[in-house]
């Protein structure tokens, strides 16, 4: 059985005093590792970086209320992978299909940034959670550092996989595919170095894969 982070998790003290300032600032945020969104037993697992301070730390629902979930969740909608409306908020009603979607590191970091540390810490949960989900098939890896926190956490050499968007890589010990994406955050889309086009073409691919 998986079991996530407690609320009060205190495994990584830098995280631990940033939810302590936050939960005084932001008294109505959720302030806490945010679990993960969809079912376990899906067949994809999209793995992000770790709660915006005022998306999925806000709200307590992974990429939402966060300009990335603009991106991510109209594009498993397109693709038949969620139904409802995404409205930003937890209790929207909007439901993902086959799909699970989790962070790399489960606290919202200071500055966005997480240290190799958190991840590696955050990663018992990772692992679990991977473990746990029977039907797993393909995991989407949205930039480098959830890429890395795979591959760490399944005991692949990373230097024996690159990341690039749009790469597939074939993790043979464990019968999965993990595919990149570049994450897509404010700044990849405003930079132009994701655009909405691109990353439905991500998702376009996994669902001829799992066709």
């Amino acid at each position: 059985m998986f079991t996530p982070p407690r609320k009060n998790c205190s495994l990584c003290p830098r995280l631990v005093e940033f939810r302590r300032c936050n939960q005084q600032k932001f008294r109505n945020y959720y302030n806490a590792p945010v679990p993960s969104f969809g079912n376990l037993d899906a067949e994809i697992l999209i793995i992000g970086l770790a709660p915006g301070l005022n998306g999925a730390n806000q709200t307590g629902r992974p990429f939402t209320n966060d300009y990335a979930g603009d991106v991510l969740y109209p594009a498993l909608k397109n693709w038949g992978f969620a139904r409802g409306n995404y409205e930003k908020k937890a209790d929207d009603g909007f439901e993902l299909l086959n799909v699970r979607v989790s962070n790399s590191v489960r606290c919202v970091p200071p500055q966005n940034k997480v240290t190799g540390e958190e991840v590696k810490t955050c990663g018992q949960f990772l692992i679990d959670e991977i473990n746990n989900m029977p039907n797993l098939k393909i995991i989407l890896t949205l930039g480098s550092v959830a890429h890395n926190a795979v591959l760490g956490v399944l005991g692949y050499k990373k230097s024996a996989f690159k990341f690039a968007h749009g790469a597939i890589h074939n993790l043979d010990k464990h019968n999965l595919l993990m595919i990149n994406s570049y994450h897509t955050s404010r700044y990849n889309i405003n930079t132009g170095v994701l655009t909405q086009e691109m990353f439905d073409d991500i998702i376009k691919q996994i669902k001829l894969r799992l066709s």
